[in-house]
């Protein structure tokens, strides 16, 4: 009798707690990492889903939660490094069901960020509501019914409604394979000198990647981004800010043939550098033909005898006629020329970031260019064929590096950031981007945990990072967005 009466006890102490747990909200203690423990996320849950059947009583305590895991989070942010951290989300059709994101959003308040960086073109594709969309780019959300969803305010809202600062993650110069199909836009498609489109050489067959000093694509991004800018978020990233990469020996650009530079605007801006006439004449010859000759000088010469040396942008001569014979000049007028015409692309790329990010500017809004760290290096006489000019990138502007590098250890992630760090100007806010996953190995790199111990030495000048992604943490909640009935 007395067991009986014991297990009793026992029993109704369990329920009670249970029930406390799911109808009052618990002050949940968070870990080092800022992390609220299973079970409050699991509360929240069950108030999201009681709330979602029309529970006011619920929904009032879901709130309540909801404010106070907000006011933890930002205290423990501040009293922890890093005081910013962030995660990369992408969002699907299918979170256009009521309560998806709710649910996506308290996941990632759990998991200890403050910030989301909220994909918001990818793919030629926008996220915005197809019933509001004045771009030239399709919507993520296409299903008929929903016309008016729009995922892009949903997400913003209901992130800031638990502390959460969202960004804007935008592909730039990769345009998506949609933008292709458009037969008023083909002169704006940025082409090598082997007639080559970024369709033909990269692997998957949905990178576009535009000529950056072409105008029609420079009014069709700079529309969108006006749009995306009317849905307030918190800032704005650029990625995809560079040319397509290539593998093989293709990776290295050696020749002005690997350029980015056959298309008309890109070829008209390029003989606007010419600052004589022997200078365009030599460019256009350069250009046509991947290289000058000693008889090109010579021609060149004769056929403008009153002027000087060849001039364009960037090279400082005396602009007197030289003394040396066509053959000796020639080796360096071919370096120079190289060098002009590499200068040249990676400037179009820094022109149309500056474009980009000037909305962002006018609003007072932060804007960051998400970039890899190799994307600017130079290979003997090659470049990367990316030529992405990071360290030219304006310090007014959040460096977003990718800290991707996998050796199996964190050494390789190390030496990035401090080849970064060494390279940005006082002031600039660096936040690097880690991949993987939380107190698990994936894909041969270290959890999330040693490379953030790894970044600890560089607090000083690294206040925040970011996660690359939330679906690498929720692989399975992940692949159960990306199909599903939508009603």
């Amino acid at each position: 009798m007395l067991f009986r009466r014991r297990l009793y006890v026992v029993f109704f102490t369990t329920a009670l707690l249970f029930s406390q747990l799911e109808n009052k909200p618990v002050q949940a203690q968070l870990s080092q990492f800022c992390q609220l423990p299973n079970f409050a996320l699991k509360q929240k849950e069950n108030l999201l889903a009681s709330t979602l059947k029309g529970n006011k009583g619920a929904k009032q305590r879901y709130q309540q939660l909801l404010q106070q895991h907000a006011r933890q989070l930002q205290e423990c942010r501040r009293r922890n490094w890093p005081q910013i951290q962030a995660i990369w989300l992408r969002l699907y059709p299918c979170d256009a069901r009521p309560g998806a994101i709710e649910q996506i959003m308290d996941r990632i308040v759990s998991k200890g960020y403050n910030k989301v960086y909220l994909e918001t073109f990818y793919d030629g594709r926008v996220l915005l509501p197809s019933s509001n969309n004045p771009t030239v780019w399709p919507s993520v959300v296409r299903n008929k019914g929903k016309e008016k969803v729009d995922l892009l305010a949903q997400a913003i809202e209901k992130g800031q409604q638990r502390g959460l600062k969202v960004y804007a993650w935008m592909f730039t110069t990769n345009f998506g394979y949609t933008y292709s199909q458009l037969q008023n836009r083909q002169k704006a498609i940025a082409r090598n000198g082997k007639s080559q489109t970024s369709l033909d050489v990269v692997s998957d067959g949905s990178q576009l990647f535009i000529d950056p000093y072409n105008l029609d694509a420079k009014r069709d991004y700079y529309r969108m981004v006006l749009e995306v800018m009317r849905r307030r978020p918190d800032g704005i990233l650029f990625d995809y800010i560079r040319y397509p990469r290539q593998t093989g020996a293709n990776s290295i650009a050696t020749k002005v043939q690997d350029l980015w530079l056959y298309s008309e605007a890109a070829q008209k801006a390029l003989f606007g550098r010419a600052e004589n006439a022997k200078g365009l004449e030599l460019i256009r010859r350069f250009l046509s033909k991947g290289y000058i000759s000693a008889a090109d000088i010579e021609q060149v010469d004769r056929t403008h005898p009153q002027e000087g040396e060849p001039m364009w942008q960037g090279r400082i001569l005396s602009g007197e006629k030289s003394l040396l014979s066509a053959s000796e000049r020639q080796p360096l007028l071919q370096w120079e020329l190289w060098q002009l015409s590499v200068a040249h692309a990676m400037q179009g790329i820094i022109d149309f970031a500056t474009l980009a990010s000037y909305p962002a500017k006018q609003q007072g809004i932060p804007a960051g260019v998400v970039f890899f760290p190799g994307g600017n290096a130079r290979l003997g006489r090659g470049y990367d064929s990316r030529l992405q000019p990071w360290d030219r990138f304006p310090s007014s502007l959040e460096w977003h590096p990718m800290l991707y590098a996998n050796c199996g250890t964190t050494n390789c992630i190390v030496k990035q950031a401090q080849r970064i760090l060494n390279t940005a100007k006082a002031g600039t806010k660096v936040i690097p981007a880690l991949a993987g996953d939380w107190g698990k190995r994936i894909r041969n790199r270290p959890s999330l945990e040693s490379q953030m111990q790894a970044l600890r030495p560089f607090a000083f000048k690294v206040k925040g990072v970011s996660h690359f992604a939330y679906s690498w943490q929720h692989p399975e909640h992940d692949r159960q967005r990306k199909s599903c009935p939508i009603r």
